[in-house]
């Protein structure tokens, strides 16, 4: 049960995000991006909230945590919420200025940083997940930028840079407080504090036009129940006692599934993307490899 959750519930995540680009897209033709974050955040909480009392009564338990766990919540609800917040902001910026494919590509880099970030915190990665690391890098490369075309970081593309350091960071936290706390209330109030912390920074720097919100209710509710309120609980809950190098591997096939969700609409994959979406197959089927270890005498 243990494998099958640290390993299919990146994998539904990383569905459920790839398949919600669109989504994402048609609402920032209404919203800007603390607006749109704090309503599908909204929308997360709500969402989490009757998972939350629905899993109490089913598991014959109190709704509200022991005594002895309400701090760390509150307080892994607050890490991992502003740390969410700062990079659902960066990549929603971003994403105005640059060109999607290069923006997936440079978002998904955390799969480079989390294993680096791994060490400070005494995690070494096997030899086979930095393998298969390198391996997905290149897959991604393929999968977003067309190597024929010159690829130059612009301006704009140093506010995905910070997006994918503050994933990086999500993740680690995330690994850190998910063995202390429950994972859906976790879940619940990091949306918590992701909603709170948009609404501030709308209120400061954005004048939303709340006529066109009907226009993108669709979006806010797939991106809010499924992208925000799902995907990231189901994160949160395959982090627990498993190697978040390999779980970041796992969640990076979000822009193979994009690409894929794109056949849908009917878009044509190219050969450099069919051979980006096969590295990416390898790499994962690498990171499930048993690790090597040197054979003694």
């Amino acid at each position: 049960m243990k494998q099958i959750r640290n390993n299919l519930f990146p994998i539904i995540a990383a569905m459920i995000w790839g398949s919600a680009f669109v989504a994402q897209s048609i609402g920032a033709d209404y919203l800007p991006p603390f607006a749109f974050n704090a309503v599908r955040s909204c929308v997360a909480t709500l969402a989490l909230l009757v998972m939350v009392v629905v899993f109490s009564k089913l598991r014959k338990e109190p709704i509200l945590p022991p005594k002895e766990q309400r701090k760390p919540l509150l307080i892994g609800g607050l890490c991992c919420g502003g740390v969410l917040a700062c990079a659902s902001a960066l990549q929603q910026a971003g994403l105005g200025e640059t060109d999607p494919g290069k923006a997936g590509f440079i978002t998904a880099l955390y799969i480079v940083l989390v294993p680096i970030a791994s060490l400070f915190f005494k995690k070494r990665p096997p030899l086979t997940i930095w393998g298969a690391i390198a391996i997905a890098a290149a897959g991604l490369y393929f999968l977003c930028i067309d190597p024929t075309e010159a690829f130059a970081i612009l301006p704009s593309d140093l506010l995905l840079i910070g997006c994918a350091i503050c994933f990086t960071a999500h993740i680690m936290v995330i690994d850190y407080f998910t063995q202390k706390v429950d994972g859906i209330k976790l879940s619940l109030m990091q949306f918590f504090f992701v909603a709170l912390f948009s609404g501030i920074l709308m209120l400061f720097f954005e004048q939303p036009d709340w006529s066109l919100l009907p226009h993108c209710t669709i979006p806010l509710l797939y991106t809010g129940v499924l992208s925000s309120g799902v995907a990231y609980t189901l994160q949160i809950l395959a982090q627990k006692d498993a190697n978040p190098s390999v779980v970041s591997l796992l969640m990076s096939l979000e822009s193979v599934f994009a690409v894929l969700a794109g056949l849908l609409f009917g878009d044509r994959m190219s050969g450099w993307e069919w051979l980006g979406c096969g590295l990416m197959l390898i790499a994962v089927v690498i990171a499930q490899l048993p690790p090597l270890t040197k054979s003694k005498k």
